[in-house]
């Protein structure tokens, strides 16, 4: 394929924290460094259908699973192609889709993001790149996290870049190399608390700020958390649901309380995780949980005087997963590298990816 120095991309990414389906177009070009421009985006939000689908989706039999599996690339297409006409969008090279995780068991030679790639390039005829984490898993690797390549290659003039999505990562240089690891739950926590008021989300931590914290359930976690620090590999649902969800279920503890501690425990988890610098670090923040107002004010006071915390435009924080698995695709339409070995602990880097269609050459 001839290597072309300006992509124009359809990025989707859906979140551990069932937000909704991102979608972002975007334009990514390289001359002696990569840059990019997001044209257009938005969130497709879930109707219930789908919610309960991608919740209870690891509860089902193989045939079921299967069937959501193609269900759901398909209406993945569906989706880009409304928006497609929607923004009047005329150029696409292809769609880099994430899906949605329902299995991530790396230790145990898998990975599982629903959203079949076939389906998605069948419903819109657009090449389609998919299942990027199933290769470095099969290498030896975490198969995650993914998005530092981005961080390395469209934000590298910030020292650290922090992710508040379902789950907290960091990710940054470290003599010469980048690495990057899961730090904690954060809006997967949060948000299954607001469940319970059947709201998808704490605005701004509005009720969090009203709590106190509950130093029974802080310290249970914090001795949850305690095997991750020590190994700082990837975690996912599985882990949430056996160790952390329990705990957050004890409605004797007041609900604005329970989200009041998981802030603050996410906050120490976090500020232990940064690493230690004799200069101020400045720390890119995007994620949803950056729109929370109350959760990046403790983050603030515990890396006061270490750390500054940046916050970019609305659009990059809601978009930058989307934007990066935009960028992920291009490279593994360019055949180069786009899974970092450093972060994940593979036995080598990798150009990973299903690509499916016809790729322009």
């Amino acid at each position: 394929m001839a290597v072309k120095k300006s992509y124009f991309m359809l990025g989707l990414m859906s979140g551990t924290s069932l937000d909704g389906l991102d979608i972002a177009y975007v334009e990514l070009k390289v001359a002696k460094q990569w840059s990019f421009r997001i044209i257009k985006a938005t969130t497709i939000r879930y109707d219930k259908v789908w919610e309960d689908r991608l919740r209870k989706a690891h509860t089902q039999h193989g045939q079921k699973l299967m069937e959501w599996h193609a269900a759901y690339g398909t209406f993945i297409g569906q989706q880009c192609l409304a928006f497609i006409k929607k923004h009047g969008i005329r150029k696409v090279d292809a769609i880099a889709s994430h899906g949605h995780t329902i299995f991530h068991q790396p230790e145990k030679g898998f990975t599982f993001q629903l959203g079949d790639g076939q389906a998605i390039q069948a419903s819109t005829g657009i090449p389609v790149v998919s299942d990027f984490r199933s290769l470095d898993v099969n290498l030896g690797g975490e198969g995650a996290p993914l998005v530092p390549m981005g961080d390395r290659l469209l934000f590298s003039s910030y020292d650290v870049c922090l992710n508040l999505g379902g789950i907290a990562n960091l990710s940054m240089e470290v003599r010469g190399k980048r690495k990057a690891f899961d730090v904690c739950f954060c809006n997967m926590a949060l948000n299954f608390l607001m469940q319970e008021e059947n709201k998808a989300f704490d605005n701004n931590g509005m009720l969090a700020r009203s709590g106190v914290v509950d130093i029974e359930l802080l310290n249970k976690m914090s001795q949850s958390y305690d095997q991750i620090r020590k190994s700082r590999k990837s975690i996912g649902r599985e882990f949430f649901e056996a160790s952390i969800q329990p705990m957050l279920e004890n409605k004797r503890i007041p609900r604005a309380d329970r989200l009041r501690t998981v802030c603050e425990s996410t906050a120490i988890e976090l500020a232990l995780a940064v690493p230690k610098s004799r200069k101020k670090l400045t720390m890119m923040a995007t994620g949803g949980g950056a729109l929370n107002g109350f959760l990046v004010q403790l983050l603030q006071e515990r890396l006061i005087g270490k750390v500054s915390i940046v916050l970019p435009s609305t659009e990059i924080i809601a978009f930058k997963e989307a934007l990066v698995f935009a960028l992920l695709g291009v490279l593994r339409m360019r055949n180069e590298i786009n899974v970092l070995s450093s972060v994940t602990g593979a036995r080598r880097d990798s150009s990973s990816g299903a690509m499916i269609g016809a790729f322009a050459q």
